[in-house]
């Protein structure tokens, strides 16, 4: 159904601008011709080739992770259920560096939540449509590094109550405040600010300086081909 609405809208947008019409085959779901992997088919023999390729869930493969996947529900920036299911999934090797950091964390009694893991192409292509502003939604003309595996959006959450340590802002907010370095901020954000940046940083993953929730995971990048299959077929054995 995602799928559907999402070939509509850009339908509809490529009419407009004159690329649906005349011999012009335009394929709805990949508009910009890039080398996607959106068949259970294709992704299971990119396994086969190379295991760093699995998308690992992370709620399975990570004891005490916390999942408040915002994209399930309507709690988000575009007021509308994107995912089928709130999973989180992400490549082995970035698997495998939460796993350590959250190990790490769990001595100071400290545990990661995440936001968003792997993202489906599709979702790209509708958070475009519905915000045009890159600096926080990806240009589908490249492809998310969310659709590639290896981004993470995520906070960190005191294991003794639940809660979450207080950040700058709340997830997905679109202002200044939001940037990984912003420092008119209380002394106890800036820290916990810092928590979180140094156990990423440390294990492997680089910021992104307009978001402090979000990371990129720095080894073998370009590796990772975007890819574009829900997470119902992930789960499938």
């Amino acid at each position: 159904m995602k799928r559907l609405f999402v070939y509509l809208s850009l339908c509809a947008a490529l009419l407009i601008f004159g690329r649906c019409g005349g011999n012009t085959e335009v394929d709805p779901r990949n508009p910009y011709g890039l080398d996607i992997i959106d068949t259970q088919q294709e992704y299971l023999a990119s396994v086969a080739e190379d295991p760093d390729m699995e998308l690992i869930d992370l709620e399975q493969f990570i004891p005490g992770l916390v999942l408040d996947i915002r994209y399930a529900t309507t709690n988000n920036f575009t007021g509308k259920q994107i995912y089928t299911e709130p999973k989180a999934y992400a490549r082995k090797p970035v698997a495998e560096a939460l796993l350590a950091i959250q190990q790490e964390l769990s001595i100071r009694h400290l545990g990661l939540k995440i936001y968003d893991a792997y993202r489906p192409y599709s979702g790209t292509l509708y958070f475009y449509e519905v915000y045009h502003d890159t600096t926080f939604v990806a240009s589908p003309r490249s492809g998310s590094n969310h659709n590639r595996g290896f981004a993470i959006d995520l906070s960190i959450v005191d294991l003794s109550t639940g809660e979450e340590l207080q950040m700058p802002t709340g997830f997905d907010s679109f202002t200044k405040e939001a940037a990984v370095d912003y420092p008119n901020l209380p002394e106890n954000v800036l820290a916990n600010r810092a928590i979180l940046v140094d156990a990423m940083t440390s294990h492997g993953f680089t910021t992104y300086k307009d978001e402090w929730w979000h990371f990129n995971y720095a080894k073998d990048r370009e590796k990772y081909k975007i890819v574009d299959i829900p997470f119902e077929e992930l789960c499938k054995d």
